[in-house]
């Protein structure tokens, strides 16, 4: 294997570094090799890159590169990188760009016709999906939900039919007010995994069914705190043929009694008429 210090470390390039989430040995030794050879590093809030530095004996020029002044230092780190220098990229925690600053500086640097390294690192979708053991072939990173609840749920609404994994991303303020959501517009039986404070000392990492998630929380004060990572199973071919089911049950109840749209119904889904009776009766209960 290729040594570190035989690592080709072009200049004129912007370094995008993935930094720990939590547990400070969690960086690599890769991204700590560039950080030193780096001749600045823009962070998203110099305060806490700077411990994250010294933690590991460096010290570096910090710019401030948050999502309110992106544009304006992404002009100025081209200039820097045009004059030869290597710049690293480094959010609060995490990977650059992923539901934190730095794709407008990436996509500046880019468009200037320069060179961008990402260098890999902690990223808490990935952790907390490797530790759900869902069996989704596909995952679909949804990040921060809108926080109006009447954007939120249409938002989820639309995910509803998605056959994937969906990854968010919420806040503490708000995790009981998501899970209530979630559990309103999905199936109450597919699986959620709340992973909180992934890497940290107080990790807690907790799967069960939508239904039994919001009574989880409140079980303890202390399942409401923290940064969250939600991960929601994607829906089945059965919960798929159900929404088709009801939709074709909505349409004909609209017209015919209960038994008859049933009847109507199975000969058009294949699904049983008793299965197809029970659901009518609850869509017409929903509706009184």
């Amino acid at each position: 294997m290729e040594s570190l210090s035989h690592q080709t470390i072009p200049d004129s390039t912007l370094y995008v570094i993935g930094t720990p989430i939590g547990n400070m040995g969690d960086i690599s030794l890769r991204a700590l090799h560039i950080l030193g050879l780096v001749d600045a590093v823009a962070c998203e809030d110099t305060r806490v890159t700077r411990n994250l530095l010294s933690f590991y004996g460096l010290s570096k020029e910090l710019i401030s590169a948050h999502q309110h002044n992106e544009r304006e230092i992404a002009a100025k780190l081209v200039d820097r990188l045009r004059n030869g220098d290597r710049i690293a990229l480094v959010s609060d925690a995490g990977t650059p760009a992923v539901s934190d600053p730095g794709a407008k500086i990436v996509d500046t640097v880019r468009q200037s016709g320069l060179n961008v390294i990402p260098i890999p690192g902690p990223s808490a979708a990935i952790t907390a999906l490797s530790a759900s053991g869902f069996l989704d072939k596909h995952f679909l990173f949804v990040g921060f939900l809108p926080t109006r609840a009447v954007q939120r749920r249409e938002f989820l609404l639309n995910l509803k039919n998605v056959n994937a994994t969906l990854v968010i991303y919420e806040a503490p303020h708000r995790i009981r007010e998501t899970l209530k959501t979630l559990a309103d517009v999905f199936e109450p039986s597919r699986q959620i995994l709340i992973a909180r404070e992934i890497t940290k000392l107080f990790e807690e990492i907790h799967r069960c069914p939508l239904f039994e998630s919001t009574a989880w929380l409140e079980q303890n004060p202390d399942h409401q705190k923290g940064e969250f990572v939600l991960l929601v199973e994607g829906t089945t071919t059965s919960a798929q043929t159900d929404l088709q089911a009801q939709h074709v049950l909505s349409v004909l109840l609209e017209e015919l009694p209960v038994s008859s749209a049933a009847s109507l119904a199975a000969r058009i889904t294949g699904i049983k008429k008793k299965k197809l009776y029970e659901m009518a009766l609850q869509l017409k209960d929903s509706e009184s």
